[in-house]
């Protein structure tokens, strides 16, 4: 594992200090990024979850999946089948993504469904049809609804919100500033950019997010965000979190 370091970002001055962040006693996070449909990166991070988890035994392990499970990738059916598998064997908490809140609202619509084809959705239709060709968008969407298993809508529609241990909290895009927590939107959890990404100021936790893609692990005082675009880069990223140590995992 590669420890992480906090870095510095032109910003503006946080209204208050930033606490340093830590984790209850006796447990530890695994987080992981944006998988969209690569399910040879998942299989090898969960590996690496598993092997890092018999090395150090002796803490009750969560792993936090932070959405984004599917679109763009070839294995999207397959990936929403992993994280079942890892739900049932496991402590592992799923938030839901921006692109599964789009593939829950295609399923009600062909307009909603045309949408989400031009957003990466055609790779996970071709994930549950079996095929790859090409009809009409209609004949798209009856053979994709007519694949979707009860299970995988179960699991979309389960999907948390977010998910917090102790200063850490855990989401898809980020926070509202200015907004308290029992006040946010599910929306913004799923889809702000730039409000929370240039906000300095402390919101109550240390958010873990996803959703932007950056090159690297942003570890900032107020936000660690750990997309590293699997899709494009090919690198899918855990982060572990222990007490007040924060490390890295990376496929």
């Amino acid at each position: 594992m590669v420890m992480l370091k906090l870095r510095s970002k032109t910003m503006t001055e946080p209204s208050i200090e930033p606490p340093t962040p830590r984790i209850p006693p006796h447990k530890r996070v695994y987080a992981v990024g944006d998988i969209h449909g690569h399910l040879d990166l998942l299989r090898r991070l969960q590996a690496a979850i598993d092997e890092d988890v018999r090395a150090h035994p002796g803490a009750e392990c969560i792993e936090v999946y932070l959405g984004d499970y599917v679109d763009r990738g070839p294995k999207s059916a397959a990936v929403i089948d992993a994280l079942i598998e890892r739900q049932a064997s496991r402590k592992a908490v799923c938030i839901s993504g921006n692109h599964e809140a789009v593939m829950i609202d295609a399923l009600q619509s062909r307009e909603a469904f045309s949408r989400w084809l031009k957003m990466g959705g055609l790779e996970t239709v071709f994930s549950y049809v079996g095929h790859r060709r090409t009809f009409d968008d209609v004949t798209l969407w009856s053979q994709w609804r007519a694949a979707m298993t009860p299970a995988h809508l179960a699991f979309l529609r389960r999907l948390a919100s977010h998910f917090i241990c102790g200063d850490y909290l855990f989401v898809h895009a980020g926070l509202r500033p200015g907004v308290a927590l029992e006040d946010q939107s599910r929306e913004d959890m799923m889809w702000i950019r730039r409000e929370f990404l240039d906000c300095s100021d402390w919101l109550g936790h240390c958010v873990v997010h996803g959703h932007t893609p950056t090159k690297e692990p942003e570890v900032l005082p107020n936000r660690i965000n750990i997309d590293t675009g699997a899709y494009a880069s090919g690198h899918l990223t855990c982060l572990v979190l222990e007490g007040t140590d924060c490390f890295q995992i990376t496929t």
